[in-house]
């Protein structure tokens, strides 16, 4: 009988094994948002840089909650997505619309279509902090 229970344990524990290796030698998820910047540079204002970005929303995802150290003015190439303001209505965006989110104002977006959602972001921000900061989710 132990010979038999030890033999089941070890068979567990190979299975266990091949199943934790193929999880780590899967690929990561894809990100909900990616944010690649395709150019930076300095403006009038002391201390502040545009920076210009590709924005994509996968379907079904969600940018998460977060502020900008400046303003961001987006322009929606493809796709749709909601915005969501705090302390504003969710506002639907879609392809050759635009809008602006103030600094430090927290704000999110989702992607609820079938295909990605694709924007041309620019940010006005002071230099040296981070593009975007996560932030709680606003009280309803």
């Amino acid at each position: 009988m132990k010979a038999k229970t030890l033999k089941l344990l070890a068979t567990g524990l190979a299975l266990l094994g091949s199943s934790a290796l193929l999880l780590a030698q899967a690929p990561a998820p894809a990100p909900a948002l990616s944010r690649t910047v395709v150019a930076t540079a300095d403006v009038s204002v002391p201390n502040r840089q545009a920076v210009v970005a590709r924005v994509e929303v996968a379907p079904g995802g969600v940018a998460g909650w977060h502020t900008h150290p400046g303003d961001e003015m987006s322009y929606v190439m493809e796709g749709e997505a909601v915005l969501l303001i705090a302390g504003q209505p969710p506002r639907h965006v879609a392809s050759g619309q635009a809008f602006v989110v103030p600094a430090g104002v927290v704000h999110s977006a989702r992607n609820e279509g079938s295909t990605t959602a694709k924007l041309v972001g620019v940010y006005v921000v002071e230099k040296g902090q981070p593009l975007a900061s996560p932030a709680s989710a606003p009280s309803p």
